[in-house]
């Protein structure tokens, strides 16, 4: 009986990459890691929450604090500022620093779709296409963040400009569902599990969705990068087995992401995810799942489509010269996927 726990054991090891994984840790650089998001129980960062639950930082030997913002754009600036040492945010931001002289890289992709809605508050009564929105009051994560950026793209491809709405911050939990509820807002751009909650209660109506490939051509023309792990280049260079480590983390994660059952992933998430509605937020989860990455690498594609997008709202990028390879890396997802897939 001994025996045969251990043969169980030993399978259980090597499916999960265990083994891999130690071998990768051997003397990390810096091991205690301050993490950076914009809305943690969104699915869009689902990824972020699994790795931390399932136990696998621990197991790569990190000791990750989380530091949970109201958008990107937000925690963006805790990189920037130097509170925090990665951030898993939108790959649109490796783009626009670089544009701005201060480049970051993404070392693993999270998400090949954002992801997004944009949605009408049926309560405004009066929006029924995205020219219906000039003049109102749209409500995104965080102004600057991706659901923004998404807001601007629709907006330009209709001809119009980002300052003919009006942008207000909601973030990405129940304090979204409270601004619909309220009426503080015409339409909003959010993900979920915000928006399948405001499409059970009746209160959006869908007009642009990228939570599948169909829908992500139909609003961007092809494949588009979404949530990534991104840092500076000076800590990949400084640190590049602690890099090596959080890319193994993340990779693991969406290889176990890619197998699991819907309950699977619910056993693992606090209760305070599911916004009151487990079976919803289970749908939630099921319409989100395509979003993500099966194995953490990046396309040129994606890179090209995303590069594409920003030049059309955003006057800095559009008079850069942007040289892609710089802003995604698929050496570290490689590496991992070559331990992880033995």
């Amino acid at each position: 009986m001994k025996f045969k726990s251990l043969i169980a054991a030993a399978a259980v090891a090597l499916t999960l990459g265990t083994a891999g994984l130690a071998a990768a840790q051997d003397k990390l650089e810096k091991t205690d890691i301050k993490i950076a998001v914009g809305g943690k129980p969104l699915l869009y960062y689902l990824p972020l929450t699994l790795a931390e639950r399932l136990g696998y930082f621990k197991d790569a030997g990190l000791n990750v604090e989380i530091s949970d913002f109201g958008g990107g754009a937000k925690s963006l600036q805790a990189l920037v500022g130097g509170s925090a040492d990665v951030v898993t945010g939108a790959y649109d931001h490796t783009i626009q620093m670089q544009a701005k002289g201060q480049p970051i890289v993404a070392v693993t992709q999270l998400g090949r779709y954002p992801g997004i809605v944009l949605a009408a508050v049926n309560k405004a009564g009066t929006i029924k296409s995205v020219k219906d929105l000039k003049g109102k009051k749209v409500g995104v994560t965080a102004p600057g963040s991706s659901t923004n950026f998404m807001l601007n793209y629709v907006l330009t491809s209709m001809g119009m400009k980002p300052d003919d709405v009006s942008v207000i911050g909601v973030g990405g939990g129940a304090s979204a569902i409270a601004a619909i509820k309220r009426g503080e807002i015409d339409a909003i751009v959010n993900l979920d599990p915000v928006i399948s909650q405001a499409e059970a209660d009746g209160d959006i109506t869908v007009l642009a969705d990228t939570r599948t490939a169909k829908g992500t051509m139909e609003v961007y023309g092809g494949p588009y990068p979404a949530a990534v792990l991104y840092t500076r280049p000076d800590f990949v260079k400084e640190y590049p087995k602690t890099t090596q480590a959080l890319a193994d983390v993340f990779v693991r994660t969406l290889l176990w992401l890619n197998k699991a059952s819907t309950d699977d992933v619910l056993k693992v998430l606090p209760p305070e995810y599911f916004l009151g509605n487990k079976d919803l937020y289970a749908q939630a989860f099921e319409h989100s799942k395509p979003t993500y990455s099966p194995d953490g690498r990046f396309t040129q594609d994606g890179a090209e489509a995303a590069l594409k997008v920003l030049k059309a709202f955003d006057p800095a990028v559009a008079s850069a010269n942007i040289d892609l390879s710089k802003t995604y890396t698929n050496q570290f997802a490689e590496d991992s996927l070559k331990r992880l897939q033995k």
